[in-house]
This record gives structure tokens, C-alpha cells and sequence, in this order.
């Protein structure tokens, strides 16, 4: 697996560890963080994208499409992080991906939830077109051409993300 462009994980973590409570496991507990830093990472499969439909039993933007998300909240490579969340999200295995790229992070602040994402955009190329398998995070998934986004009722700067790595 190629990976290009992954940021320095333990420069973004010194903003906030130390700062935070951290769950048993030792992962950063971003849950009253009024900023909190995340992967953003769309699945594709030659021409199209993967949209997931959030389920109700996430913290934020029930209902609305994304792709796989999860806070940075450990001390490992951007690209492990994101294996780990598509694992987790989807059953993709790393033998599944031919390459991960990044593209330029950036902040937003969402006025609804009072809350600054920190945004650190991939797209995770799959070497074949595997079965999907959601967990209790997401209850619906439509493979996409990136024009047809706004056809979604999105997460905020979902659009952004797509265009920092697909641009």
C-alpha cells in the first residue's frame, strides 16, 4: 500500500494531550473538547466515492452522509489510524487498499454543535470491489461520482474534504 502526503501525528496530539481526560485504553477523550482533530476518509473504487448515512447512535450529524470518520486521539501514523477506522466502519482490510492519500488539513468551526474540527482529508483507493459491511455507526452506504455530493444531505465541508483530495 502506497501512502502519500500523512501529517506528523504527535505534532498535532501535543495541542491536546495532557489537556484532556483519556479513556482506560489511553486514547485522548475529545467528548467536551470544544476542538478536536479527525480523519476524514472517502473509499473509492475507480470512477466513484463512498457515502455512509449516519446512524442515531453517533455523537453528531445523525441522519447526514459523510465518509468514515474518527478523532486522532492515539500516538500512530495518520494511515494506521485510518486502516484502523476502516476496519472498524467498513471490515476493509489492508490487503483490500492499494493506496491512501492525504490531502491539505484544514479547521472549521460548526456553530450548531459550538464545536472546531481540525479536518485531515484521505481517499483510500480499494484494489477491488469488496463487500461492505457497516457497523452500529452508519445505517445506509451509496457508492457516488464526486459531482453528485450535494444530491446528500452532508456533514458541513464534507464537499470541502472531497475536493482537498480528489481536487
Amino acid at each position: 500500500m502506497k501512502v502519500s502526503r500523512e501529517t506528523d501525528v504527535n505534532r498535532i496530539l501535543d495541542e491536546f494531550s495532557g489537556k484532556l481526560p483519556q479513556f482506560p485504553d489511553g486514547r485522548i477523550d475529545y467528548s467536551e473538547s470544544l476542538r478536536a482533530p479527525v480523519i476524514t476518509c472517502f473509499v473509492r473504487f475507480k470512477d466513484k466515492v463512498l457515502l455512509l448515512k449516519r446512524s442515531d447512535n453517533v455523537g453528531a450529524y445523525r441522519g447526514k452522509w459523510n465518509a468514515v470518520a474518527g478523532y486522532i486521539d492515539e500516538a500512530k501514523p495518520l494511515s494506521m489510524k485510518v486502516m484502523d477506522e476502516l476496519k472498524e466502519e467498513l471490515g476493509i482490510l489492508h490487503d483490500d487498499i492499494l493506496r491512501i492519500e492525504f490531502g491539505a488539513p484544514y479547521e472549521f468551526y460548526d456553530l450548531g454543535i459550538e464545536r472546531t474540527w481540525i479536518i485531515y482529508p484521505c481517499v483510500a483507493d480499494l484494489r477491488n470491489n469488496r463487500k461492505i459491511r457497516l457497523d452500529w455507526e452508519h445505517t445506509a452506504f451509496k457508492w457516488i461520482y464526486p459531482d453528485e455530493i450535494f444530491d446528500y444531505d452532508i456533514v458541513p465541508r464534507l464537499d470541502e474534504s472531497l475536493n482537498r483530495v480528489l481536487g
